[in-house]
């Protein structure tokens, strides 16, 4: 019996599926590693919208968002400060009105 070698054309499509069949397999267990992570846990809340209903956390946020205002007031405070310092060196003769 003799036998023949296979042709390349023959093992190109072979080669493609086992490719392809890799591919998914790689991707669907990095999927469900991520699914099953502390990310995936999140993005998973965040669907089912549990977390607006948390109110340490609606809490957190509105004493975030007064300390940005805070925040916010003081350096405006501290930009006309600096005008009125910019101001007073530019011309030391001159009066300045705060």
């Amino acid at each position: 019996m003799v036998q023949v070698a296979p042709r390349p054309d023959e093992f190109i499509p072979i080669l493609g599926m086992l490719t392809g069949i890799v591919t998914v397999l790689v991707i669907g267990f990095a999927v469900v590693r991520v699914a099953q992570s502390q990310i995936g846990q999140a993005i998973a809340r965040r669907i089912q919208g549990k977390n607006a209903q948390d109110p340490d956390l609606r809490e957190e946020v509105f004493a975030l968002r007064d300390e940005v205002a805070n925040l916010e007031r003081r350096l405006a405070d501290s930009e006309e400060r600096l005008d009125f310092a910019e101001r007073l060196l530019a011309d030391p003769t001159k009066p300045v009105r705060p």
